[in-house]
């Protein structure tokens, strides 16, 4: 079965600034008796994601390692297909590369970290889905040894952190504000998913508009977001006067849906040049593209 597709195309340009590209094969997740893809389809090299962004009228974005499965090496696996899909002269299409949080998996990052500065590469990604936390304050000393190495290798280049955000665990956006006031004016953090469901949501709303009037350099999406956030998000924006500069689109596909994403800013009650600046110059500024 192929992507769905309505037929329509974007009504203004639009930078993406988060999904994944690469093949994952199916897993037995919840204890299913049989492997499922639960996405349908992925995207699994540049042909295949160019083809899709031209489908939809999509300009540019930023991609990284499909993910999913409980097991920590796979994404590694998939900056390969990052590197080659970015690595073209019309700049259509950026990378991230995967890391990990987990001090387990120190030798796989000091190999990905080797790859940060390569052609179309501005952005390292990581989750702790896998194990892990944001939270500075529950690591070790070696752990905090790899991350320090890991916010030099960001720093050198001008990447960007993509850290994934749930109401819960290790990613839950409690701990990455923690390491945004950690680290937030040293390197750039994208916190993904705007907290990640209601109580994320609830949490770091007020916090973002925080971090940025006391100088953090902290940006946000609501991909994966409850219905009320992106509304949530805007009127704090318009009470408070700051961030209609670090709020970013991004799909998230193939874990969500384009369209989705896509009218929870092209639906809201804002104007057009507000929309503008989320669906593509800001992360044109960012990514200085």
């Amino acid at each position: 079965m192929q992507r769905l597709n309505p037929g329509e195309k974007v009504k203004r340009k639009v930078f993406d600034v988060h999904n994944h590209i690469g093949f994952m094969e199916g897993f037995k997740y919840y204890g299913l008796p049989e492997p499922v893809n639960p996405t349908v389809y992925c995207d699994n090299d540049r042909a295949a994601k160019i083809k899709l962004m031209d489908e939809l009228g999509i300009d540019r974005a930023v991609v990284m390692s499909n993910y999913g499965i409980p097991v920590p090496e796979q994404p590694f696996g998939l900056n390969p297909v990052v590197l080659e899909a970015c690595a073209h002269p019309d700049k259509r299409i950026l990378g991230g590369i995967w890391f990990s949080p987990m001090l387990k998996m120190k030798e796989a990052n000091d190999a990905a970290m080797k790859l940060a500065g390569e052609t179309g590469i501005k952005v390292l990604k990581a989750t702790c889905l896998l194990g892990g936390t944001w939270n500075p304050e529950e690591w070790d000393e070696e752990t905090k040894k790899m991350w320090e190495g890991i916010i030099g290798v960001c720093e050198k280049h001008d990447h960007v952190f993509h850290l994934h955000t749930s109401p819960g665990g290790g990613s839950d956006v409690g701990n990455c504000i923690n390491f945004v006031r950690a680290y937030g004016k040293r390197v750039k953090v994208h916190v993904v998913h705007c907290g990640g469901g209601v109580s994320g949501h609830i949490k770091f709303i007020p916090q973002f508009f925080n971090l940025i009037r006391e100088g953090y350099k902290v940006y946000t999406d609501t991909s994966w977001s409850i219905g009320f956030c992106t509304r949530y998000l805007f009127a704090e924006m318009e009470k408070q006067g700051i961030g209609d500069d670090r709020v970013l689109f991004s799909s998230d596909e193939p874990w969500s849906d384009f369209w989705s994403e896509y009218y929870k800013f092209e639906g809201l009650g804002i104007s057009d040049e507000l929309k503008d600046k989320v669906f593509w110059q800001n992360a044109e500024k960012l990514y200085g593209v």
